[in-house]
């Protein structure tokens, strides 16, 4: 009876994390860039006398979707999509360096670019800064012209774009980090789409059938713990009634 209850217990809690990680994953269908949370079961072992040969299943993330999302064309100057494998290096909030396919950027108060989010958009050398009053744009290689009211055109700097070897790690802040805090060299390979925005890598048709499948699970492991209930109760009479 232990075992049913035992299994029927981790059984839900399974259920009940998978189903934290879709809602996520549904919440930002429609943020630009965000990559799809994975998350799969994994075995573990029990500790401890007479529970070496019982394992408990335990929701664990496997990482993210790699696919990249559709792309929509803006028109925007400052709006750039990342290509194939390239991501986009800003500055976090706690002052690491760490990456994003987001790419909507603006030009804030003291002429340094950054995300709708507020976050620094870095460049080879650091933050980049722009002049006031001229006209921006971003070439396919990241390399930044900034235009004035006269018609001269210089260069202004050029986005730190990356090609990670490995896959990223997400951070609680949603970014993106390599592992052990290292910063990724610039590629001067790496390639963006100007006037246009990557979508979410979401299917919402995909994640709510998943929602629907991890709900149906959580029920059925709660059926057996009214089970087990029901004979653990009867049980109890028949030994009384002895």
């Amino acid at each position: 009876m232990d075992r049913m209850i035992y299994l029927s217990m981790a059984g839900a809690k399974a259920a009940m994390q998978r189903q934290d990680v879709l809602s996520n994953n549904l919440a930002n269908v429609s943020t630009n860039g965000f990559r799809e949370e994975l998350q799969a079961f994994r075995a573990v072992p029990v500790n401890g006398s007479g529970a070496s040969t019982r394992v408990y299943s335990l929701e664990t993330t496997t990482g993210y979707n790699p696919d990249g999302g559709a792309l929509t064309s803006t028109g925007r100057n400052l709006d750039v999509a990342m290509k194939d494998r390239a991501w986009l290096a800003v500055q976090a909030l706690d002052g690491t360096e760490a990456y994003t396919r987001a790419g909507a950027i603006d030009v804030n108060a003291e002429g340094l670019l950054v995300l709708r989010n507020g976050l620094q958009v870095l460049g080879d050398g650091g933050p980049i800064n722009v002049p006031q009053n001229t006209e921006l744009s971003i070439g396919g290689d990241g390399t930044i012209s900034a235009k004035d009211s006269r018609g001269t055109t210089t260069t202004v700097g050029r986005l730190k774009m990356v090609t990670p070897e490995a896959p990223l790690t997400r951070g609680t802040d949603g970014l993106f980090r390599a592992g052990e805090g290292e910063q990724l060299p610039a590629d001067a390979n790496a390639r963006l789409q100007d006037g246009a925005l990557e979508g979410s890598n979401v299917s919402a048709v995909a994640t709510m059938v998943s929602m629907i499948a991890a709900g149906r699970q959580f029920e059925q492991q709660m059926k057996l713990l009214q089970i087990a209930q029901t004979q653990g109760q009867q049980s109890a009479k028949l030994l009384g009634s002895t």
